[in-house]
């Protein structure tokens, strides 16, 4: 029998969304995960948005399972996710970006390894063999980059620690604090479920990049912060 199969039944989907500034893509990003008939909740998290973006998540408040959380000002991606994971209810989180690059029919797949107990983490590989547009290169090398770094510090496999895509049961947070306000909530989440050796398994998925030009927002300091979070969190908690 597996681990956690008798909770199975009754696991309930919470998918976070942090948004900043998604006016074009907000709308349908949520029609796209109410499609998947999966959530037992959506939990928008508006980071400061300025581009009109809450005037269309007032017209979502509240319909087919959508809560949303305003910040009054911006304060960074990993701010919002962490607003999320403190209202989300779910026995199962799903962090789901809002600039459509990641595809809500992954969820079957990503959540299946929890749902078999197989699993407590699953991370959406974007470099396992699943569909992808091809563009921006050098992108790709700094996130495998990252990856590398993370696999030397903390003596794993993965291939893909910067994903948006990371599922989990929320029982892998008890104990944990999270800190991180902008993109440096992938490698310290990543850090520390490593260092509590939960079960990680990585899916492939499909992969819709924008670049910069499109409202893409990573920079390359952010690269620089991963690192050193990377580095920190090896040897702190």
């Amino acid at each position: 029998m597996h681990r956690f199969s008798f909770i199975i039944p009754a696991m309930k989907l919470s998918v976070i969304i942090p948004v900043f500034n998604e006016v074009g893509s907000i709308r349908e990003i949520v029609r796209r995960v109410q499609k998947t008939r999966l959530p037992n909740e959506i939990i928008i998290v508006d980071d400061g948005s300025t581009d009109g973006t809450r005037n269309l998540l007032a017209e979502l408040e509240g319909k087919r399972g959508v809560r949303v959380i305003l910040h009054e000002k911006n304060q960074g991606k990993g701010a919002a996710v962490r607003s999320g994971l403190g209202a989300a209810r779910g026995d199962v989180i799903l962090i789901q970006d809002a600039d459509l690059e990641y595809d809500p029919r992954d969820y079957p797949a990503l959540l299946k390894p929890i749902e078999e107990g197989l699993a407590d983490v699953v991370y959406g590989s974007r470099f396992l063999g699943g569909p992808r547009r091809v563009t921006m290169f050098w992108h790709m090398v700094a996130n495998q980059l990252l990856t590398f770094a993370t696999n030397l510090l903390y003596d794993t496999i993965l291939s893909d620690m910067e994903t948006g895509y990371k599922v989990f049961r929320r029982e892998v947070l008890e104990g944990v604090t999270l800190r991180a306000r902008r993109f440096d909530f992938e490698p310290e989440f990543t850090a520390k479920m490593l260092k509590r050796k939960v079960r990680i398994f990585e899916v492939p998925i499909s992969f819709n990049p924008r670049d910069y030009s499109a409202g893409k927002k990573i920079k390359l300091k952010d690269a620089f912060e991963a690192v050193w979070t990377l580095i920190k969190y090896r040897f702190v908690d």
